[in-house]
């Protein structure tokens, strides 16, 4: 088609072709259409009459010229967009359509299916898309000149078609989510195991909403509030969740946990009930990140709720209305499942209850006979031991009085023979007779003292000791006690408790029984000494009503001798019972075994056989205190002195005696016949300072009330007693009372001479450690250090509990160690304690639970926290209490404990 000779344009090309016939229409870069080529004007007629929207781009501007067709893709931009640079018309898509043009223009052609294109529309942006080609246009000369495209609008279509998969998809979205559901539904209902059902139910729970985990809390009431406990979990491995607490009801969790409703969050972070619960306000630390939330409640047929799944995932916006709905359809199954298998597990209970019981009637009545008359043996059994009990009870009262007269008399004897024995020479008979006759007092005594030990009235001095160390120290002196043809073997047991006991009587009793078996293996044989722990137990104290149930040390010795028969075994502990030959044996030993054992709340037993041998065995009560140090035993020398002595004394002889020994000494010496004649010389003002008194004297003011008020009177003055029997006025269950001193009768000068000096020594010492400030010119009031504190222990690994006791030990403090909370409350009960170090992971009741147990009973109590975890357990709790982290130094516990005691509440 060619133009008329006067260049308008010929007819036709609808609206498009009417502008560009317009004379005066000129487009960029190609000025007036009458100048226009004859290809361009080819192309463009083809364009305007095509009923495809379409336009071409021509020249060095690129003009755009479109037809009527291509209007409704930019109304807004026709027609000013006619003949105006691609560039200018479409500014806002070029940058994604300028390596398409140009690469059109370098002669290649393009079509594109569906592309999408965000194009302003209506003074907006919205994703459009298109189907259209690019095909490069070429002049007369053969040069590429511009590009013509064809395209079609298609977003209806595709957005169609995306509505269209998006149903399908959510379609097999919800047909997936059934099949979970219903398959997991089958597995649950099939299944009894609680914990192997809630599993099934989080893990499909998981795989449902696409968390990246999830979790079953059981619901456990405790009254405060609910505590919960991990059921199962999905996603994650558990340690994740074992450093922090169960959840609480805060007010993110208390919708699910109370039954509520489902609680869904497309960010938890942005929920006003997060955080709004102390002490986290929110998750812990190091816990996993959670963003999208979605928790339902699990509840039983009664409506009571079970519990709750909880799903979690780091991103937000990740649970759907669909996922929702399908855990409330899964939650109910599972509840449902756990309703079942609660009942079921409950009637198994009572089946087997009720099976128990049949079996357990059955066999009470298949065995009655045999029960009751086992019954019968064991209660004479229990009444013969008793009778055995208050015979041997009987018997000590008796040898106990006896005792103390013949103590007393031993001491006139003792006395007028040391008196004696100075008057006569050095050699010749009578000093031989007299040396014999102090012999037989000697003898006497140990006699007395055996006595007194049978009779459970002699003054103990116990003290805390371990029994394995004591018994290894006597290893050398048995030795040479028992013979070379004896063969010795001690075996400790590891981890032996501590017991409370008079060292020097265990000593004694070990010898004695020593003793007995070589005797019984007539000097040859072998000797095991075996020392370890042991328990008691209710049905053992049965048989034996004389024993209280609980925890001892015990002491067996074992030999290979003869062995006794059962008649000689019944009166094996009675005074002067003997099978030695006469001149070889008092029949006194075992009885003082006897009855120290007995008087220091302990237990006897012996098991032998003719033939086989005798083991001894003596249960001794466990202490929970620490070992105290034992000092030596090397003795004083016996020297006098120029001190004041106030002598005390109801028996003339006695008196007399004890005078002119302690004036031969050296000392100025008072007199008094009772405690109220003594008190009358104190009260003279008469300077004195000792005040050596008898124990058991007549009147109505007894030796301890005299002390007492001599103490009061002359508060620098310094006591000791003497007594054959102490019939308990200074000795309480069995034991010398704290601070007090005895010299036993009778005695001889030199261990008079001893003890008066070493109970000056013990005086001067007790008025320098009181002195204050008025006492000791140029001082200070003296600050209380910590070896004045009492600390309990409380640590369940033996060697860490070893150690840290022998470094509070050597750090000066006084110190009982437990291996548990339990054991740490009975301390509690009779002891005051000033602070308490504590490990946290205790077994059975925890560190922190002993603790706040501890401050019930003792409110000012110092609390120091050992523990590998770098906070305080629930610090509000414990004010003042101090975190001391494992592993420690001395200089750190030193440190702890201090701080503990600044710290201490005001009770």
């Amino acid at each position: 088609m060619t133009r008329r000779e006067d260049g308008v344009w010929p007819k036709g090309g609808g609206n498009i072709g009417e502008i560009l016939r317009n004379a005066d229409f000129s487009v960029s870069g190609l000025g007036p259409v009458k100048g226009w080529p004859v290809c361009l004007r080819y192309i463009v007629e083809v364009v305007l009459n095509s009923r495809q929207p379409k336009f071409v781009a021509w020249g060095p501007d690129l003009a755009f010229i479109y037809n009527d067709a291509y209007v409704p893709i930019f109304p807004d931009r026709h027609p000013g967009a006619l003949g105006k640079p691609f560039t200018e018309v479409w500014s806002d898509i070029w940058p994604q359509f300028e390596p398409i043009v140009h690469a059109t223009l370098q002669g290649e052609s393009h079509t594109f299916e569906e592309l999408l294109i965000p194009m302003r529309r209506d003074g907006r942006t919205e994703d459009t898309w298109f189907t259209f080609s690019y095909t490069p246009l070429r002049d007369e000369k053969g040069a590429i000149g511009g590009l013509l495209c064809a395209t079609m609008e298609v977003s209806a279509q595709v957005i169609a078609k995306r509505r269209e998969r998006h149903a399908l998809e959510e379609l097999r979205s919800k047909s997936d989510a059934l099949s979970i559901v219903n398959a997991a539904g089958a597995a649950i209902t099939a299944e009894l195991n609680i914990d192997r059902l809630t599993q099934i139910a989080v893990d499909a729970g998981v795989a449902l909403t696409g968390a990246e985990f999830g979790a079953f809390f059981y619901n456990v009431d405790d009254g405060e509030g609910g505590s919960y406990m991990l059921y199962a979990l999905s996603g994650v491995e558990r340690k994740n969740f074992e450093k922090f607490p169960m959840p609480r009801n805060t007010k993110v969790f208390a919708p699910t946990f109370t039954g509520e409703g489902v609680v869904r969050s497309d960010d938890i972070l942005l929920d006003p009930r997060y955080g709004q619960n102390a002490p986290y306000a929110g998750m812990p630390n190091g816990h996993l990140p959670v963003r999208s939330y979605l928790a339902v409640p699990v509840k039983s047929r009664s409506g009571a709720v079970i519990g709750g799944l909880f799903f979690g995932h780091a991103q937000p916006g990740r649970f759907t209305g669909a996922a929702e709905a399908s855990l409330v359809s899964l939650a109910g199954q599972a509840a449902v499942a756990i309703d079942n298998a609660r009942l079921l597990h409950a009637a198994d209970v009572e089946i087997a209850r009720r099976s128990s019981i049949e079996s357990q009637l059955r066999r009470l009545n298949e065995t009655l006979e045999l029960r009751v008359a086992n019954e019968i043996a064991e209660r004479q059994q229990a009444e013969a031991a008793l009778q055995q009990s208050q015979k041997m009870e009987s018997i000590g009262k008796l040898t106990g009085g006896v005792a103390h007269d013949f103590n007393n008399l031993l001491q006139v004897i003792s006395g007028n023979l040391q008196l004696l024995g100075k008057d006569v020479p050095n050699d010749g008979r009578a000093k031989e007779r007299i040396s014999n006759a102090l012999a037989a007092v000697e003898r006497g005594s140990r006699l007395a003292n055996h006595l007194l030990a049978f009779g459970r009235r002699q003054a103990l001095e116990p003290k805390v000791i371990n029994m394995g160390r004591l018994v290894t120290g006597m290893d050398d002196m048995l030795r040479r006690a028992l013979g070379e043809e004896v063969e010795i073997e001690t075996m400790v047991s590891g981890g032996l408790w501590n017991t409370f006991a008079d060292p020097v009587q265990i000593e004694n009793a070990v010898l004695n029984l020593t003793i007995n078996s070589r005797d019984a293996m007539e000097g040859s044989g072998k000797l095991t000494i075996e020392v370890g722990n042991a328990f008691l137990d209710d049905s053992y104290c049965r048989i034996h009503p004389e024993v209280t149930a609980g925890q001892y040390v015990v002491l067996a010795v074992t030999d290979s001798g003869c062995g006794m028969p059962p008649e000689v075994m019944v009166q094996a502990f009675e005074p002067f019972f003997t099978t030695k030959p006469e001149g070889r044996g008092t029949g006194l030993g075992l009885s003082m075994v006897y009855g120290f054992v007995k008087q220091s709340g302990g237990h006897v037993k012996i098991y032998s056989e003719v033939g086989e041998g005798t083991t001894i065995k003596l249960y001794l009560p466990r202490s929970f205190q620490t070992e105290d140090r034992v000092a030596s035993n090397e003795a004083p020398p016996s020297v006098g002195g120029t001190e004041t002595i106030l002598v005390a004394e109801d028996d003339d002889g006695v008196r007399a005696t004890v005078v002119e020994m302690l004036t031969d000494l050296g000392y100025y010496v008072l007199k008094a016949r009772d405690a109220q004649s003594a008190l009358t010389v104190i009260e003279s003002g008469a300077h004195i300072d000792v005040l050596f008194t008898d124990v058991v004297m007549p009147g109505a003011l007894k030796s301890p009330e005299l002390a007492r008020m001599a103490r009061q009177r002359l508060p620098n003055i310094a006591v000791l007693y003497t007594s054959g029997y102490t019939e308990n006025s200074i000795v309480h269950g069995g034991r010398l009372d704290p601070g007090l001193e005895l010299l036993s009768k009778p005695y001889t000068r030199e261990a008079l001479a001893r003890k008066i000096r070493l109970v000056l020594a013990h005086n001067a010492h007790r008025l320098h450690a009181t002195a204050g400030p008025a006492d000791i010119p140029g001082t200070t009031p003296p600050e209380i250090t910590h070896a004045k504190l009492k600390l309990l222990l409380v640590e369940d690994d033996a060697f860490i509990r070893m150690d840290t006791a022998e470094i509070l030990h050597d750090l000066g403090y006084e110190v009982i160690d437990v291996e548990s909370g339990e054991q740490g409350v009975e301390i509690l009960v009779h002891t005051k304690i000033d602070i308490i170090v504590a490990d946290v992971g205790l077994p059975g009741m925890s560190g922190p639970a002993f603790a706040a147990k501890a401050r019930e009973v003792l409110p000012s109590v110092g609390l120091v926290f050992a523990t590998g975890n770098s906070e305080l357990p629930d610090a509000s709790r414990f004010s003042g209490s101090v975190l001391l982290s494992k592993p420690f130094s001395s200089r750190a516990l030193d440190l702890a404990v201090k701080t503990a005691t600044q710290q201490r509440p005001i009770a």
